[in-house]
This record gives C-alpha cells, structure tokens and sequence, in this order.
C-alpha cells in the first residue's frame, strides 16, 4: 500500500463522523483525543467493522490490516504458540513467522504455555505476536494499554518501541494519553467530536498553543536529543539537542532519545539564576503566547531548531512584562525520558 487514506462518513445516533485527510506510511501515527471524540470508530471503519460512506467494500477477512484491542482477544482453548499462528490463518500468504516475531516481542519462552497462566502484559505482547504473523501490511491498536496498570504498562512500552525500530509498516496508534502518544507517535492526528481538528509531525503538534486538546495536563514538548555523557558520580545523563544541554537522572542506554518536557515543568526568567537548584537553565526566544485560562497563559519558545512549551499565571506575564521577541530563561524542573 503505497498510501494511507483515511476517508469515512458514518452517523450513529448523534454522533457523526467525518474524516477525510493521509497519512504517511511509515512510522507511528498517534490518534489522540478524549474519550468519545471518535477514536474507536474511526479504527473500525478502517478495519471494516463499521459501515461508512467512502470506505472500501472490500471484505474484512480479504483486508491486509492487523488490529490490537485494548483486551488481549486471545483463544483460552489454545497454548501461546497455537494463538500466535492462528494470526497466519488470516493470511494463507504469509510466512511462518512464530519464532521471529516470538524472539522481538520476548514471549519465545511463553510458547509452551496455556493462555491462562500469562499476566495482562504477557498475553498483550502475544496478542500483538498473533498480528504480527498476519503480515499485515497496516497494524491499527486501539488503546492497547489501557486495560494494564502502570507497571504492567512499563513493561510493554519498550517493546513497542522496538515495533517502532524495527517494522516498515505502519502504524496508527489511538490513546487519550498524552505520554504514550509522546513516547510513541511521529505523526498526530487531534479529533474531536468525529472531526479532524489538527494533524502533523509530533514535534510541530506538540508546540502548538492553540489548540485546547493538547493544553492543560497534555501540554509540553518533545525534544530528539542526542547523548553526551554519564555522570556516574552524581548519576545524571547530559543530552544535547539543537538549543544547548539537558541533564536527565539516571543512566541511558541509547545514544539518540526523546525527552518529554512538560509545560507545567518549565519556569521563566528574565536572567539566570546565579543560586539554583535547578540543572537545566537554558537561553530561549518567545515565540508565541495564547491565553490557557483565565489565570494561566501558555508561552511556546524557541531553542535552537526545537521547540518548548511553558505555563505560566497571567500575573508572572504581566510582572515581567514579557512579549513576543523577548530573551528568556527557561528553567527544567523535570525531564522524562521517553524513548
């Protein structure tokens, strides 16, 4: 499939869903928006499941599209390996791939088991094993995480990080939660209410201020950075990106990452701190500025290349009476590494 189009009318009851728009085909496409915004059905029009004006007639079972819900749909009945080439059947085409995409997703030691002795995060990565060896040639997961709590979630994250690394085909990936979609995305699509409402590269979605789906506790940035050194005294990681120097707790492994700098985590100042607890005190332009509330303002600045989002109280804004153009301190309170 040479492209991704994505173009589906349906009504159902008082909810209409209109989308019209493409999406590249490589990577991960985050779709993101709060609960009843249209996220489901828009995956189910794309897999087949729904009826829509616009979509292709073609048969589900005929479609090359893999889907991973939020429950594991798995066969009680069937041992782990019996699940994950049942995925084959899907396609009379496609390859034995157990053991490989067994070996990626780490469940090679799992094969021999019943279904029901796997933990929540165990039978999702079999789960998504059995799409694997679909050989689908477009993967669409619905909120997989959902259902799994925060250690569980840890736990299947990198591995759907290294899908990222390691597929060529794509991926549209539906979350309300804003740190998945940072951790995971390339690409984002905002919906609400059934409607395109904003679409782009995550770095330029992220730092954009007008939108109200990505401000309040979504709003922040991402930065690709790049490692420089461990610190093991105080056990502390330096990463560089276009705009200076970020230290980050802990030891990383991976010379390139993405750093996820929430809005709520950055203060400004009109000159450097010369006393501070604070590591990360870098140089920035604002850029934009776009009333959040009535007592909070969002300031985008400018870094190098990149871009970083800060809140602040309108009353620091106007105390400081900064505008567009100034020269500013940003201060980091906190980084999370996400990839």
């Amino acid at each position: 499939m040479s492209i991704v189009e994505l173009k589906y009318s349906i009504q159902k009851g008082d909810f209409h869903l209109a989308v019209d728009t493409e999406i590249p085909t490589t990577g991960i496409t985050g779709i993101f928006g709060e609960s009843g915004s249209g996220k489901t059905t828009l995956l189910r029009c794309i897999a087949g499941l729904e009826r829509s004006e616009g979509g292709s007639s073609q048969p589900v079972h005929q479609r090359r599209i893999g889907y991973v819900f939020q429950e594991p749909q798995l066969f009680a009945h069937l041992s782990v390996r019996k699940n994950i080439e049942f995925g084959m059947r899907r396609n009379p085409d496609a390859s034995d791939r157990t053991d490989e995409v067994s070996r990626l997703l780490e469940v090679n030691e799992l094969l021999g088991r019943s279904v029901a002795d796997l933990s929540g995060g165990e039978a999702q990565r079999v789960s998504i094993a059995r799409v694997l060896c679909q050989s689908p040639q477009l993967i669409l997961m619905d909120e997989p995480l959902s259902a799994l709590d925060e250690r569980r979630r840890n736990e299947v994250l990198p591995y759907l990080d290294r899908l990222h690394e390691e597929l060529s085909v794509p991926i549209i990936y539906v979350s309300h939660n804003i740190d998945e979609i940072c951790r995971l995305s390339d690409h984002l699509i905002v919906l609400d209410n059934g409607k395109v409402v904003a679409e782009g590269d995550l770095q330029t979605m992220l730092a954009r201020i007008d939108l109200p789906q990505l401000g309040g506790r979504n709003a922040g940035a991402v930065l690709n950075a790049t490692q420089s050194r461990y610190d093991d005294e105080f056990d502390l990681t330096l990463f560089g990106f276009s705009g200076g120097e970020i230290w980050v707790p802990g030891r990383h492994d991976s010379s390139r990452t993405r750093l996820r700098i929430r809005a709520s985590d950055i203060s400004l100042s009109r000159s450097p701190a010369e006393s501070s607890t604070i590591l990360n005190i870098l140089p920035a332009t604002i850029e934009a500025i776009a009333a959040e509330t009535t007592s909070a303002e969002l300031v985008r600045l400018s870094l190098g290349d990149d871009c970083l989002v800060a809140r602040i109280t309108r009353r620091s804004l106007q105390r400081l009476e900064l505008q567009v153009g100034d020269k500013v301190y940003a201060q980091i309170k906190s980084v999370t590494v996400r990839r």
